[in-house]
């Protein structure tokens, strides 16, 4: 009977479930599409390289995807349960809602597990790729755009002028000019042409270009020395079709997946981020070491300056020259000398602070990336805690309320994972700690409304409420004396 029950119940949670994380994970593609969108244009991608990189980037969103599912698919499931009088139902059969939860904390703790597995070692991995596909996309030259009346280098190796162009796709073209970029050791080559017309070519890494009506002018003497340059002019040859390709490799094939970045922290597992944490707090303490000495040996010289200042004396050595006794003109220059490294000294000091920054902030980086591996798991949980519990209390299931509940502790999650980042970011905090504080935050709300669920709380009755709060609203209210029917 009970494996029924718990059979019925996981089938149940799966069922929104899968649908939920499929309508999450395309939410966030489409803003990654949003971000992403201007490094597309004009880079002449296939659609199937386009959609390769979204893979690769949505990959890496399932950690935060995941949670977010589990929350909503749960307050869905034991809504449902709810409104439908099931849960009602199993607990006049003795079944408590501690143990309709077991199966499905079952499953949601085999799922975090996964998703440590997942995070830890292929999120890696998919980082790289598309780390390395967008910076091989920011790279490449944009696709071929030839504007009319202009000269355009695009073409590797060539220098090319369009007088006009027409046709639905451009393919015609009017007053052509293409001259070869070469070097002193090829032979210098332009094409003038009456018009022209760009045709598909076999192999799409080649342009071909038919032109009519035109001339190539060569000369045939590169390399040699002036004098036998000028007993020959150039050649000029006439032609009435000429069928010309262009190798644009360079452009269309532009080895996307080469893998040119290796040493960035979002490509290594758990264990590995432990040898970069490590290797990072040395570098930062060497660093910070050798800043304090500059400071201190800077501050050292501006206090022994005005120690000098203060004690020389000609007259007496081995009385303190005071500046009440000295004239305003020798007072003024010891006071704008002190003041002058003093503020030598504070810019120091500010150029130190803008230099130990982006080290501070480099080492928090890496260990709350690497500490969410793990959070975002125990996330699930905690997740399923109170999604299952909220469920049970409203009694609601569907796309309404239960959507509206969820998005709102997704973004106290989302706002106190932020904040405590940046916080960490700027050195305000540990950044261990940082990492977990969401968790640390929600975990008691969690226990709060299992406890609230199990003891059958009216957490969300209106009645309740007024009632608790009638002694203070009868204040506020004006009494009516009682009138007897005439």
């Amino acid at each position: 009977m009970l494996k029924i029950l718990d059979r019925y119940i996981i089938k149940t949670f799966f069922g929104p479930f899968f649908f939920i994380f499929s309508v999450l994970f395309f939410i966030f593609i489409v803003n990654i599409i949003w971000v992403q969108l201007g490094q597309f244009m004009g880079k002449g991608l296939s659609t199937f390289q386009i959609l390769k990189l979204l893979f690769y980037l949505g990959v890496s969103v399932i950690s935060m995807v995941l949670p977010l599912t589990i929350l909503l698919a749960s307050i869905m499931s034991f809504g449902e349960f709810g409104e439908r009088y099931e849960l009602a139902a199993m607990k006049a059969a003795g079944i408590s809602l501690t143990r309709v939860m077991v199966p499905l904390l079952g499953v949601t703790t085999i799922l975090a597990i996964m998703l440590y597995f997942f995070s830890n070692n292929i999120i890696p991995d998919f980082q790289r790729k598309a780390k390395n596909m967008l910076f091989n996309i920011a790279q490449t030259k944009p696709a071929l755009n030839f504007t009319p009346g202009q000269f355009i280098d695009q073409i590797p190796g060539y220098m090319v002028k369009f007088d006009k162009i027409s046709g639905e796709n451009g393919e015609n073209i009017d007053g052509v000019f293409i001259h070869k970029k070469a070097t002193t050791f090829d032979n210098q080559r332009s094409i003038v042409a009456e018009k022209g017309k760009f045709v598909p070519a076999a192999n799409k890494n080649y342009l071909k270009l038919i032109l009519y009506n035109g001339y190539v002018y060569e000369d045939n003497f590169a390399g040699k020395a002036e004098n036998v340059r000028l007993k020959q002019p150039d050649q000029a040859i006439k032609f009435d079709s000429l069928t010309s390709h262009f190798d644009v490799s360079e452009i269309i094939d532009k080895a996307i997946e080469e893998e040119k970045i290796t040493d960035d922290y979002r490509f290594e597992t758990f264990n590995e981020l432990n040898k970069t944490i490590d290797q990072t707090k040395k570098d930062n303490d060497k660093f910070f070491t050798n800043i304090n000495n500059d400071v201190l040996n800077q501050t050292n010289s501006v206090m022994s300056y005005m120690d000098a200042k203060q004690n020389r004396s000609k007259a007496k050595p081995k009385q303190n020259l005071k500046l009440d006794t000295l004239k305003s003109e020798k007072k003024l220059e010891i006071i704008n000398n002190a003041y002058s490294r003093l503020d030598n000294l504070k810019s120091t000091l500010e150029a130190k602070n803008n230099e130990i920054d982006p080290g501070v902030k480099y080492y928090s980086k890496v260990v709350i990336y690497q500490q969410r591996i793990v959070t975002y798991s125990f996330t699930c949980i905690i997740f399923f805690l109170i999604g299952s519990s909220l469920g049970s209390i409203i009694r609601k299931g569907g796309m309404g309320l239960p959507v509206i509940i969820a998005i709102v502790i997704f973004i106290i999650f989302y706002v106190i994972n932020v904040g405590v980042e940046n916080m960490a970011w700027s050195g305000k905090i540990n950044p261990y700690f940082a990492a977990w504080v969401p968790n640390l935050v929600l975990f008691p709300f969690g226990i709060w409304m299992t406890y609230k669920a199990l003891t059958d709380s009216q957490l969300f009755d209106a009645e309740k409420y007024k009632a608790f709060f009638k002694p203070i609203t009868r204040l506020f209210v004006k009494k009516e004396e009682h009138k007897r029917y005439q």
